[in-house]
């Protein structure tokens, strides 16, 4: 679509998918990180930090109103704003004895304004970008998605630990961080204001047919399965995303690694994030030589197996971080390598009239299966210790091993 004043997309598209990818993982990866450093118990971490999918998971039932009322452009702006203000609240708050609940507000608020933001960002890159440019800057959004997550849960979490070993208080330490984020968020939040383009059109009318692609959705064949499948292939992940870095993070007298605050940025959130995108990238390349259905199987192993790493980890309790590093990566890029057949899977069961809606909706799916398991997750785990909760991560990848072999796709599906 031509736009009123042309600008050229490298001068707003790596900044708006930075600022699209930073909340995310602010949310749902650094938060937990944050209440561990300051004393919340397991239990409630995980507990309360997976509600915070919730937006996500309910995401495409307020898209079409992202649509239909002001522009996106305006929409990208707004919540880009409202992001750098709740930035603000939770440094804000964080030293206060009341820390948890206020801080919780404003992650909720993070998550929805984020949430809303992935919709107005992902359709103002379709409007104000020709077709050919689309498919041009895919890469580089994705790239740009993927800095903003090592960003987050490396230098923002290396920095917080620096700090934390400098000031001698990980809550002036934490607060010191978010308020260097929502800095960063306004000035991005300004840059924008002037940068982004104004596309001709900019609203869409998307609820004249809103009932008939929720219906069509759930009318495909063996959507059951479909269904189930997007629930439970990361039923074990999803336990253990809540877990991993509490696990690095506590003593070793508790069953955890010791691992510092700033040794956990370094390995999880940045060699571990590497590990995780070249395990994406390898996915994707031998999909394309092969299709998604000869590489299903082999796939769904490399994401479950490697979860045996905590297992060794909580009954030997390495302290060498170069083994841990190592344990981690593997970890990480058997994760990226088999969740390439989770979304090319998505992409699949989305064909169809209203495949962008669609698409929508499975991803919503997809969050709920992050956030049911993840709930309850701290509890199981204070209830049986390390050890036993990541055998119990291992035996909980079964389901979706039993409904791979109920899954129908094409033979063709995903070659080049």
């Amino acid at each position: 679509m031509s736009t009123s004043k042309k600008k050229s997309a490298w001068t707003w598209i790596p900044t708006l998918y930075f600022t699209e990818g930073l909340p995310y993982v602010l949310v749902m990866t650094v938060s937990v990180i944050m209440y561990k450093n300051l004393g919340v118990s397991n239990s409630d971490i995980a507990f309360y930090t997976s509600w915070l999918y919730l937006p996500w998971v309910i995401k495409p039932l307020w898209s079409p109103f992202v649509d239909l009322l002001k522009t996106k452009r305006w929409w990208i702006g707004s919540m880009q704003m409202l992001i750098g203000v709740g930035l603000a609240g939770i440094a804000f708050f964080i030293p206060t004895s009341y820390f948890f609940q206020t801080t919780l507000a404003f992650f909720w608020l993070l998550a929805f304004s984020s949430a809303t933001h992935d919709i107005a960002a992902d359709g103002f890159y379709m409007l104000a970008l020709k077709e050919n440019e689309q498919s041009l800057f895919v890469g580089i959004r994705n790239t740009f998605y993927r800095i903003a997550t090592v960003t987050g849960e490396g230098l923002l979490v290396m920095l917080a630990g620096y700090l934390s070993t400098k000031i001698g208080s990980s809550a002036y330490a934490w607060s010191l961080t978010f308020f260097v984020v929502s800095g960063l968020f306004l000035a991005i939040f300004a840059y924008h204001h002037f940068q982004l383009p104004k596309p001709k059109i900019d609203i869409q009318n998307s609820l004249q047919n809103f009932g008939e692609l929720f219906v069509s959705f759930f009318k495909k064949r063996n959507i059951v399965i479909a269904f189930l499948f997007l629930l439970f292939y990361r039923f074990g992940e999803a336990q253990l995303a809540k877990l991993a870095a509490p696990f690095l993070l506590d003593s070793t007298e508790v069953g955890g690694l010791g691992v510092s605050t700033e040794n956990v940025g370094l390995i999880k959130g940045t060699i571990g994030v590497i590990a995780l995108l070249a395990g994406g990238v390898l996915g994707g390349i031998v999909v394309a030589r092969d299709g998604l259905n000869r590489w299903l199987w082999p796939m769904a192993l490399m994401m479950n197996l490697p979860n045996l790493v905590y297992v060794y980890f909580a009954y030997v309790q390495p302290q060498s971080l170069w083994i841990i590093a190592s344990g981690v990566a593997f970890e990480q890029f058997g994760y990226g390598f088999g969740f390439t057949a989770f979304m090319l899977y998505l992409i699949f069961i989305s064909q169809g009239e209203f495949k962008t809606a669609h698409y929508a909706i499975g991803t919503g799916i997809m969050a709920l299966g992050m956030m049911l398991p993840g709930m309850f997750a701290g509890y199981i785990q204070e209830a049986v210790g390390y050890a036993p909760f990541f055998i119990w991560v291992c035996l909980c990848t079964i389901p979706g091993f039993i409904l791979l072999k109920f899954l129908k796709i094409d033979s063709d599906f995903g070659k080049k």
